[in-house]
């Protein structure tokens, strides 16, 4: 929850011992410290506008509505009140009662073969799916300013220093080298910060031939 921005956790008849071990949970004490019990579950919702319970479906019937997490998580975040997002025990899961306060179920789509799921992955999951932001999704990442023309071919004589004092160089074919090696410099397309880096990299090799000579 606290990952993800959420802060009122309401748990019902939660086993007490549990609960007062998982306060120590690295980051998110301000979470517990605030989290309040109540004995039932029709006194943690009574507040709340939409009522949304989880499920692994399964073999069991339901009477609900039920959305995969994508869409389900579209319309809890379009929710003009308070929302509750029920988890149920990780064995059982939501009780026939619990479902049927709920105005309809969200389901995580995992293999039929293994639908149940730890607990606190279920949450984290949904949560991120509430919390994330689909416009994000579509922006591209911030380009690296590419290295400009004098930076590549400062970076290009460098190799090909490096590359006459190793020999690599044939005096014959000097002419034809160096503008291959100039031509591969440039198809690499270079950022900035990359240049930088294969400059230093070469620029150690060359000081290491200049010493071992």
């Amino acid at each position: 929850m606290s990952n993800f921005g959420f802060s009122v956790l309401r748990v019902v008849n939660p086993y007490d011992v549990a609960f007062r071990e998982a306060r120590s949970a690295v980051g998110a004490a301000a979470v517990l410290e605030s989290a309040t019990e109540h004995p039932d579950l029709a006194s943690a919702i009574a507040d709340c506008t939409l009522v949304v319970g989880t499920t692994a479906v399964g073999h069991r019937e339901l009477k609900h509505p039920v959305r995969r997490l994508e869409y389900g998580a579209r319309l809890i975040r379009r929710a003009a009140g308070p929302v509750a997002l029920l988890f149920g025990s990780e064995k059982f899961g939501l009780s026939n009662d619990d479902l049927s306060r709920c105005h309809w179920l969200m389901h995580i789509p995992t293999r039929d073969e293994h639908a149940s799921m730890n607990l606190g992955q279920a949450v984290a999951l949904c949560l991120y799916e509430l919390a994330r932001d689909p416009q994000a999704a579509r922006k591209a990442p911030q380009a690296m300013r590419p290295a400009s023309a004098a930076e590549l071919e400062r970076l290009t004589e460098l190799l090909l220093e490096t590359a006459r004092k190793s020999g690599y160089v044939n005096p014959r074919t000097a002419a034809s080298t160096e503008e291959k090696i100039r031509r591969l410099v440039r198809r690499l397309n270079l950022s900035e910060r990359d240049a930088a880096v294969w400059f230093g990299i070469f620029r150690q090799i060359a000081w290491k031939l200049d010493h071992h000579n």
